[in-house]
């Protein structure tokens, strides 16, 4: 921290699928408080899933508020705030009420998986992903076409539309009042933007061809800025007032941000509703031959972007929540390491809920469980789990090497499942390589106070922050070549039964 800085503090917003919370950070990069509220997952129908922004946002004040209060801190003493955000997921609301015309569309939703065609393929050059129903932007298109008058309302300017940060910047920076005569901030980072399928991932600018042939009027679209510049401050009349907001990243980018991965080679897996696996490219995207994502890790003001390869697994510590709130297997989450036998029992869970992401992109896939006998009881079904979260790990880290030609030796890992010392040993043996968790797991939120502390001057460099987090524990392979093949050969065998169901 600068001797000269009066700050003390940077608070940060992580804005995630199943809560939002924020938290109040020092200089040594300590969390001193936080407040978190869960929102309702609504499932309209099989395949969709809304949040409601309303909700979303008063859970930010709320959160924020909480934080605040606990370590008993006023506006002047926090430097700065960071925002990362559950990405893909889209809103559409009001400019002049800032009220949503529908509810959210979520990053898991798949009502638009026709988006893909015959060529999923057809935008992957451009925009570094595949057109499926993981992307924001076809998400904001049928908003448009399903709200009565909606598209027509677009065209003409009354509407705005973006990802998650979008919607808590413009309401961070006053909403459809303002703040004292400025206008709200309708902008979002250029992580978030390059998961819409709308962003030229080598220009960082929307591209219009893409824009009219998904159907975004480009005027409902935020402006695209650095990841770690000028983002407007808090509207005056809140709890953080006027604090600048200098840092917003997507939350898997943030996750790479919290880890200090700033290096090319440097991959990280985040354990959290879903897998994330991401591995830094360096200042030149990569386009994956294998079924893996192209994406901006992060950009500061004034240079050029840095890019990353990843690999998305819809289902992670979610499969854990359906054995205990589903199945009722187990009473809490931390008791599937708990019961887990020492082998699978021959069984073997897919949780292709709602198809499979990277690296296989199969959309008819549905979840199974094979090889069951009566031997088989509810031990053998949570290491089975644990197995599905480390296996489908594994094939995210295969794409990436082949498509980067970088071996890796050593994985850093984030979120909740972490904790889990059975499942990080057993993701060393699956991956032959070693396995890092950090000091502090929750590197989103930490990630987006260090982008927004560099971004006012709090931390001076990357190198800075880099060295606030320290490892906490590594687990090293233990397995032969053998019994890792073994156990991968019938995981595929598995996978393939799930094709073809839906």
């Amino acid at each position: 921290m600068t001797a000269s800085h009066p700050k003390q503090y940077v608070a940060a917003i992580d804005q995630g699928t199943t809560s939002t919370r924020c938290v109040i950070i020092d200089e040594a990069g300590q969390v001193v408080s936080s407040g978190q509220y869960e929102h309702r997952q609504i499932m309209p129908q099989q395949g969709w899933v809304e949040h409601d922004p309303l909700e979303i946002w008063a859970n930010t004040r709320r959160a924020v508020s909480t934080a605040m209060v606990d370590i008993d801190v006023s506006p002047d003493r926090i430097a700065a705030l960071g925002v990362t955000n559950q990405r893909e997921t889209a809103v559409v609301w009001d400019k002049a009420t800032g009220r949503p015309i529908h509810n959210a569309i979520v990053w898991q939703d798949t009502r638009t998986a026709d988006i893909a065609g015959d060529d999923p393929r057809r935008w992957l050059d451009r925009t570094g992903l595949l057109a499926n129903s993981y992307p924001a932007g076809p998400k904001i298109a049928w908003i448009l076409d399903h709200v009565d008058g909606a598209r027509e309302r677009a065209e003409a300017g009354e509407l705005l539309a973006g990802t998650i940060d979008t919607w808590l910047l413009w309401n961070l920076t006053g909403g459809a009042r303002g703040d004292e005569g400025r206008p709200a901030v309708h902008a979002t980072d250029v992580t978030n933007a390059s998961r819409t399928l709308l962003m030229d991932l080598r220009t960082c600018q929307w591209d219009e061809e893409l824009c009219a042939e998904i159907g975004v009027p480009p005027r409902v679209l935020p402006e695209i800025r650095p990841s770690l510049s000028e983002f407007g401050a808090v509207r005056r009349r809140g709890t953080l007032a006027g604090v600048p907001i200098t840092g917003v990243l997507g939350d898997q980018q943030s996750a790479m941000f919290g880890q200090g991965c700033f290096e090319v080679g440097d991959a990280k897996n985040t354990y959290g509703t879903g897998l994330f696996l991401l591995l830094n490219t360096g200042d030149r995207p990569q386009f994956s031959e294998h079924g893996l994502l192209s994406t901006v890790l992060y950009q500061r003001d004034g240079e050029p972007p840095v890019y990353a390869l990843e690999g998305s697994v819809a289902v992670g510590g979610s499969l854990i929540q359906w054995l205990r709130d589903q199945l009722g297997i187990i009473r809490s989450a931390d008791e599937v390491e708990t019961i887990a036998a020492d082998d699978n029992g021959g069984v073997f869970i897919v949780p292709a809920f709602s198809g499979l992401f990277a690296p296989r992109w199969r959309p008819d896939a549905r979840g199974v469980i094979v090889g069951l006998t009566r031997f088989a009881d509810r031990t053998h079904i949570a290491r089975a789990a644990l197995e599905a979260t480390a296996l489908q790990s594994r094939e995210v880290v295969e794409a990436m090497i082949a498509d980067s030609g970088i071996e890796l030796t050593s994985l850093r890992v984030d979120g909740g499942m972490t904790a889990n010392a059975t499942l990080m040993q057993l993701q060393a043996d699956v991956l032959g390589a070693e396995v890092v968790r950090p000091g502090n797991i929750e590197t989103t939120a930490l990630g987006a106070a260090f982008a927004a502390g560099i971004g006012t001057g709090y931390w001076s460099s990357l190198e800075e922050v880099r060295a606030l987090q320290a490892p906490d524990e590594a687990w090293t392979p233990t397995w032969e070549a053998a019994r890792r093949e073994e156990l991968v050969a019938d995981w595929d065998r598995a996978v393939e039964r799930s094709f073809d169901w839906a």
